[in-house]
Parts: structure tokens; C-alpha cells; sequence
């Protein structure tokens, strides 16, 4: 099963400047981290299809899928870029498909050294899993494998620069650089979790993936009753 979920994570960077009165613009340098939040997954196991009887208690097993804090690390020194003559310089963040996903973020005056900056956000990524039963009468319930895959949307940064600082001027010249942080498509290993029991007696079984407060960020997925999963 597959489904789009959002992580969060916090963006953390280091800007340094150099070449502020080069006609063609500074240089950039950015290095940091992004920190992701965790990705887990929650099997329900149930006697009965939901909606088919009065409600009964389900079992539930957690499993972690990635870690919190599973880091990225990166150094980018962009292209010359900007208006020249100790520009205003500015950061926002955009994800794969070019759409911001946080304000724009003063760093400073190019001369002035740039400032550290640290942004909470939300990574969007694809995530797969795939599930598998052994024996399904086992008094203790099931044992339950799970194989998963996650790849990231993407995450650029976008560096603007103004001859005057933002809003405080009716026209102001700017221009931008983009820098891609994390291509889209890139794989996070997940690592194969242990195997999870649940209910006996031949149950439904339902997953549905969850944040690291095991909230749910999908819908729930059907997989069938246990023996089904085990051919």
C-alpha cells in the first residue's frame, strides 16, 4: 500500500556571503541540517469488518519506521546571484514542485555577515508498505512483517536578493537563486522492523501510517483477514 504523508522536520542553516559589492552579486554559501520527525505505522486488528457489528475492542500493534531525528546533512555554495552593491538577503523554502512552504526569512545585509536561521516544516513524501502474515491461529495472534520504502518530495531553498529591505520601499529590484537541498524522489532507508503480533482467531487486518505521536497521517488501509495475507 502507498499513500502521500507529510513529515515534519526542522530546517537549520548557516549563510556566509562573500564578493557583497561584485557587480553580478554575492556568493552563497549555505551549510545545515534537516531533521525529520518520525514515521510510523499502526496494524488493527479486528474480528469483524468495521460497521458489520456492534463495536468491540481492537487490538493494535505500533511498529517505528524511521526514527525521530534521522538527519540530512548538506553544503551548497550557489551561483553568483543577486543586485549587487551589499544587497538585503532573504530565504524561503520550497518543496518539489517549486511551492513555498515557509515565509521569507531575513538573513541580512551582505556586508553585515548573515544570520543563522532555523525553520519548522512539513517534508511531503511517499510512503510504501508492505505487509505480510505467518501462522493465523496462533493463540498470541499473528506474526506480522512489514517491509517499508519513503521518498521525500524534495526541498530547495530559494535565496532572494533586494538593493532595500522588504516592504520598505514601493519598488524594489530583487533577484532570486534556487538551490536544491533534497531532489525529489530521494529514498530514506527504513530498516525492516521486528515482527508484530495481534489478535487470534483469523483477524481483520487494517494499517494506517502515523507521526511520531502516533497520530494518524493517512487513511486506513484494509489488507484483509490474516490468512489471506499469509498465501
Amino acid at each position: 500500500m502507498r499513500s502521500r504523508v507529510g513529515i515534519p522536520g526542522r530546517f537549520g542553516l548557516e549563510a556566509d556571503a562573500a564578493g557583497c559589492f561584485n557587480n553580478h552579486g554575492p556568493q552563497i554559501t549555505l551549510r545545515g541540517e534537516l531533521s525529520l520527525g518520525g514515521l510510523n505505522g499502526k496494524l488493527i486488528f479486528r474480528n469483524n469488518r468495521q460497521g458489520t457489528h456492534e463495536a468491540e475492542e481492537d487490538a493494535t500493534a505500533s511498529v517505528v519506521l524511521l526514527e525521530e531525528g534521522e538527519t540530512i546533512t548538506f553544503a551548497k555554495q550557489p551561483s553568483l546571484g543577486g543586485v549587487g552593491g551589499n544587497p538585503w538577503i532573504y530565504l524561503e523554502l520550497l518543496d518539489g514542485r517549486n511551492r513555498p512552504i515557509s515565509d521569507e526569512v531575513l538573513l541580512g545585509r551582505c556586508v553585515q555577515g548573515l544570520m543563522t536561521s532555523e525553520m519548522d516544516l512539513i517534508m511531503a513524501g511517499v510512503a510504501e508498505a508492505d505487509v505480510t502474515s505467518g501462522d493465523c491461529n496462533n493463540s498470541g495472534g499473528p506474526e506480522i512483517t512489514i517491509d517499508g520504502d519513503l521518498r521525500l518530495g524534495g526541498l530547495s531553498a530559494n535565496l532572494i536578493f533586494r538593493n532595500n529591505e522588504k516592504g520598505t520601499h514601493e519598488h524594489d529590484e530583487k533577484t532570486e537563486v534556487s538551490i536544491v537541498i533534497v531532489p525529489a524522489g530521494s529514498p530514506v532507508e527504513i530498516p525492516k522492523p521486528p515482527p508484530l503480533g495481534g489478535a487470534g482467531g483469523n483477524p481483520h487486518i487494517f494499517f494506517v501510517f502515523t507521526d511520531g505521536d502516533d497520530q494518524p497521517i493517512s487513511d486506513e488501509f484494509y489488507l484483509g483477514r490474516c490468512v489471506q495475507l499469509s498465501k
